[in-house]
């Protein structure tokens, strides 16, 4: 055979080959589809969200500066506009408008622990504390000098330096700030922070144990019941400036912090405008990588409204921004077998960052055309702390300082004394916010009761608002969808009962939503059926959900299940993969005013509006069954996304927020890893109870096994009575129902179908 008939045959066997694939590849997909291409498309899911969060940050920041810049000078002279964002700054971090009045310091002392812990030439260092709001109080050191104090000053160490340390009678080398600002003849308050160390965050009584840091500890329950662990701390030092103007209201006042203590004291500069003179050193002007420090550093929407930037050219006072010590933190360690801690670091920031960082405030400055004085510190190399010091007395007032520089006492233990006071402390705020808790419901209560509930009507129009706010201040909503959602399909299933096709469809640029749709086999030409949307939970696949071949663990494949009954069914792929990774979305996400629900709602809404086009679905007949991690998907998304025509929660519904940030409970989340489940102020606005609400008047069940170790079925009750006592009021209590069963934690598939079927009409006979 000649060379040319071989490339001939070659030639012609490639073109049927390709021919072929095709044929096949056009059998192995939905009519109006394109081939979905092989690949592991939940990790996809999960690599592409955070590539769009990365890109948002950095868009958000640029779209702020631009904002700032232009707005710059008239918002400066606009008070309305300033107290306004004094007001959002504080609903941010959580932080409670008290009455200004004047609690006079307390001298901390017993017959055998005096107040007084050294005194030289110059000042006496003394135990304090102070009344903050009720069941919150604040302690640190007063460093009374023995003649007229040149400025008065709070200086705010980072949490895991003790005031002792920042008042430098210690010998650990730690930056001793206080001591500097004492030195130079100011009066000086050093309080206390919850600091990120391990051994307080255990409950013996129940057998719980954790590695938590004592500060991560703190910020998930108060995260939970809209608190900030740096909010509550900024809130214990508020008073302490009404206590300096009450002593002597001649004497400047200002705020010196380092590293948590430098935010703490920038926010404090720009709330009150008492402050002269704020001093920010080792801390970073750039919160866009706050998802990689630790965890008690997230902020719920500080990004999307701020920057510490913003707060420093707006506060009224001046500013020293110094690099002279960058607090380190290489993250909580393992203790045995424990590791519920969240991951994050602490970092000294390269230098080009740190410039770059102060070129975007100066620039800010020069938009304001104001004369407020920003020093930045640390141009020469050989700056000294007491240089530094003596730079910051100059920004307040013309005094002149004459640092005494005295050596301290190299013989002085202050351990035990600073454990007691943290100990003290970190009580004193699981009390506080388990308050809180205790006091929610009747908050919550009040947020609901202001719509029209008299009937299922009215309640249906009224509550509109009420989702709004639930959708976009809770939740966070996303911008609308930027890309078409071009649906790409393959065959992943194909037997008697059912084909099983894998759905991927666009949203933005890098995320989508993907899951397996079972359309069963004996759809008759023109017939439209319903449409159960079956969710996997925590490290699930739909796969988990869909499997033909067996029954699943916990889902007894319960999708699958609904597809032999005649019912069109849907998995979706959540993003609950990968241990951190997808805990590192919410992250990234939160200082924005996002969270993972703002993604698993918008595709849902884009998955609805596909399904929908398809000829066999019944579009007014679409219900949700979720289990686990997939209930809790049934309780936010319905409420938000009225597509949805009922909603079934499996092994999840909960009295969730008291099972978010109870310490006297076993199966709190307080004592697990899921560090991303805390949802900022859930617990003074939508609980289950709530949300359910919300699905209202639509069908809602629960679905509760007896031994689901997610809850205890006295807690789920509570809550559920809730539920039925609103729907009967409606005038539909048949609307809504329980099932508990003997089981654990999984698919029951028994009264739930039941509802399916009596909600749904099908299958029309069994």
């Amino acid at each position: 055979m000649s060379k040319t008939k071989i490339h001939l045959l070659f030639l012609y066997s490639l073109i049927w080959i390709t021919y072929s694939t095709n044929l096949i590849n056009a059998q192995k997909f939905l009519p109006n589809t394109t081939f979905l291409d092989a690949g592991d498309l939940g990790t996809k899911m999960v690599s592409g969200i955070g590539t769009w969060l990365d890109a948002k940050t950095l868009e958000n920041q640029t779209l702020r500066n631009e904002k700032f810049l232009s707005n710059a000078k008239k918002d400066s002279l606009d008070q309305k506009v300033l107290e306004q964002k004094k007001q959002t700054l504080k609903k941010i971090l959580g932080i409670i408008d008290s009455p200004k009045i004047t609690e006079d310091l307390e001298l901390l002392e017993t017959l055998n622990k005096p107040a007084l812990i050294f005194e030289n030439k110059q000042y006496k260092i003394l135990k304090i504390r102070w009344q903050v709001v009720a069941g919150l109080h604040g302690e640190g050191l007063l460093i009374e000098p023995k003649g007229k104090p040149i400025a008065q000053m709070v200086a705010i160490p980072p949490p895991d330096i003790t005031p002792e340390s920042f008042c430098g009678l210690t010998n650990d080398k730690s930056i001793p700030m206080g001591k500097i600002l004492a030195d130079l003849g100011c009066r000086v308050i050093v309080p206390t922070l919850i600091d990120r160390k391990q051994g307080f965050s255990n409950n013996l009584d129940i057998s719980r144990k954790t590695n938590i840091p004592r500060r991560e500890f703190i910020y998930r329950m108060a995260y939970e019941m809209g608190f900030q662990i740096n909010g509550l701390e900024i809130q214990k030092l508020l008073p302490l400036i009404n206590w300096f103007s009450f002593k002597d209201p001649t004497i400047p006042i200002g705020v010196a912090g380092n590293g948590d203590g430098a935010f703490q004291a920038l926010v404090l500069g720009f709330l009150d405008n008492r402050i002269k003179s704020s001093w920010i050193d080792g801390y970073h002007l750039n919160r866009n990588k706050s998802w990689s420090e630790p965890l008690d550093r997230n902020i719920w929407n500080y990004l999307k409204y701020f920057s510490d930037a913003e707060l420093i050219s707006s506060s009224k006072g001046s500013t020293l921004i110094s690099s002279f010590s960058y607090p380190l933190y290489k993250g909580a360690e393992k203790i045995g077998n424990l590791n519920q801690a969240a991951p994050g670091v602490l970092s000294a920031p390269a230098k080009d960052l740190i410039i770059k960082e102060n070129e975007i405030l100066t620039s800010f400055l020069k938009a304001l055309d104001s004369e407020k004085k920003v020093v930045f510190g640390n141009i020469n190399p050989d700056s000294t702390l007491v240089h530094l010091g003596t730079k910051f007395i100059s920004t307040m007032s013309d005094i002149k300082s004459n640092p005494i520089n005295e050596p301290p006492p190299v013989t002085l233990d202050f351990t035990t004394t600073a454990e007691e006071r943290q100990q003290r402390q970190f009580n004193e705020l699981i009390s506080f916010i388990q308050k809180s808790w205790r006091k929610s419901e009747k908050v919550r209560q009040e947020l609901t009761s202001k719509y029209d509930s008299s009937t299922a009507e009215k309640w249906e129009k009224s509550s509109e608002p009420l989702r709004k706010y639930f959708s976009e201040e809770v939740i966070g909503k996303l911008p609308a969808a930027t890309l078409k959602p071009s649906p790409r399909s393959r065959i992943i299933y194909e037997n008697k009962d059912f084909t099983g096709y894998e759905v991927a469809l666009d949203i933005h640029e890098n995320v989508f939503a993907y899951g397996i749709l079972l359309v069963p086999s004996k759809i008759k030409a023109g017939e439209k059926r319903p449409v159960v949307v079956c969710q996997h939970g925590l490290e699930g696949k739909p796969t988990d959900v869909c499997d033909p071949d067996k029954k699943t663990q916990y889902y007894n494949s319960f999708g699958a299940e609904l597809a032999r009954k005649g019912y069109i069914v849907y998995a979706p792929q959540n993003p609950y993969l990968g241990r951190d990774l997808f805990r590192e979305l919410q992250r990234k996400a939160n200082p924005l005013g996002l969270s993972l629900f703002s993604f698993i709602v918008q595709q849902h809404q884009v998955t609805l509006d596909w399904l929908k086009t398809l000829p066999f679905v019944q579009q007014d007949k679409i219900g949700f069954y979720g289990l686990s991690y997939g209930g809790k998907t049934a309780m936010r998304v319905p409420a938000i996304l009225k597509d949805y025509c009922l909603s079934i929660c499996s092994g999840d519904f909960n009295e969730w927020v008291g099972k978010n940030v109870l310490v006297d409970y076993h199966g709190s989340y307080m004592w697990t890893y899921e560090y991303e489940i805390y949802e900022f102020n859930l617990g003074q606005t939508f609980n289950y109870a709530e949300m359910a609400m919300l699905i209202a008047p639509r069908p809602f069940m629960v679905e509760r096994g007896h031994s689901d170790g997610v809850g205890i079925d006295e807690m789920v009750g509570w809550e559920y009575a809730k539920v039925r006592r609103f729907y009967a009021f409606l005038g539909i209590p048949e609307k809504t129902e329980i099932e508990f069963f003997k089981g654990g934690h999984e698919i029951n598939s028994k009264d739930t179908f039941t509802f399916l079927k009596k909600h749904l009409g099908w299958p029309k006979s069994d």
